[in-house]
């Protein structure tokens, strides 16, 4: 980190943001520990529907049923060792430079984390045949269907009329939510005439990555997770969902923390450090709120 003709600038490679992270809900979980598990409720529907009541009618009775999901609290972090000597001859700060690339480090693994969950979705979509470019074809569980095709618009269609006749909830009150890689919407936005991108009233809404918006959907771009290497590479893997999808309990939020010198004073280190959990808000097919756009190979 010396040279006598080194730059004064800080520069880093570049770093993507967190895209899935940003769609979880955050729990607080203060009081757990690593080890701990951390609990939410899923309330049914009542079994049996009210309605229209005769005079003399008694008053009908019913019940609902109460579902419990858990998620595994853990810890996550990373560290960069560094001595005094190496600080005190550097041309760059090492506390500046360690501290800058073990914050862009927890960025990319809490959202890799996040994701883990995403990936779960109990439910799949893919283009009816394989080659399809109007027509999905809806499997609860991971499809036989190898993706050969391009996502379309026709798709888009398909698949925002499944969750709206599954009656999830819009993320936002109004729209579902699409993301994927740069490079799956690309066939999609170039079968669009004109993608409806929001004017300056709405910019205040939109999201890190967000593209535009379409058939009730907004879609967003990620580059955390790589590419799935599908068969001919004519699409990849994107999810599209609903409100309550994945729940990040929360113990301690990540933090940047400095080692203890030792070898009197000599060496030293700084660390990021998180402590809580990821967990798929509802794991079955019939609430499923996460779906997943996808293929058998």
């Amino acid at each position: 980190m010396y040279s006598d003709q080194l730059s004064n600038v800080l520069r880093t490679q570049l770093q993507p943001l967190s895209r899935f992270r940003q769609f979880t809900d955050i729990e607080d979980a203060k009081e757990k520990g690593t080890g701990d598990l951390f609990s939410w409720n899923i309330y049914s529907d009542v079994e049996q529907q009210g309605g229209e009541l005769d005079e003399e009618q008694a008053m009908p009775e019913t019940r609902f049923t109460i579902k419990q999901e858990t998620l595994k609290i853990t810890e996550a972090g990373n560290s960069v060792p560094y001595s005094r000597k190496l600080d005190l001859f550097s041309k760059h700060s090492c506390e500046r430079v360690i501290n800058k690339t073990l914050k862009n480090d927890a960025c990319k693994s809490l959202d890799t984390m996040a994701y883990s969950q995403f990936a779960k979705a109990p439910v799949t979509f893919a283009p009816t045949g394989g080659t399809s470019t109007t027509a999905i074809t809806v499997t609860e569980g991971a499809t036989s269907i190898t993706n050969n095709v391009g996502m379309s618009k026709g798709h888009v269609k398909g698949i925002v009329d499944e969750m709206a006749e599954r009656n999830v909830v819009p993320y936002d009150g109004e729209n579902y939510c699409a993301l994927g890689r740069p490079t799956t919407f690309r066939p999609f936005k170039d079968d669009l005439e004109a993608l409806h991108m929001y004017v300056d009233a709405g910019f205040a809404r939109i999201s890190a990555g967000e593209i535009g918006r379409y058939e009730g959907c907004r879609f967003f771009t990620q580059t955390n997770i790589g590419t799935k290497g599908w068969t001919n590479g004519k699409s990849d893997e994107a999810f599209f969902f609903g409100g309550d999808t994945v729940c990040e309990a929360v113990v301690e939020p990540e933090q940047i923390r400095a080692k203890l010198p030792g070898d009197y004073g000599r060496s030293r280190g700084m660390a990021w450090y998180w402590l809580g959990g990821f967990g798929l808000s509802h794991t079955d097919a019939a609430n499923c709120r996460i779906f997943k756009w996808s293929s058998a190979a």
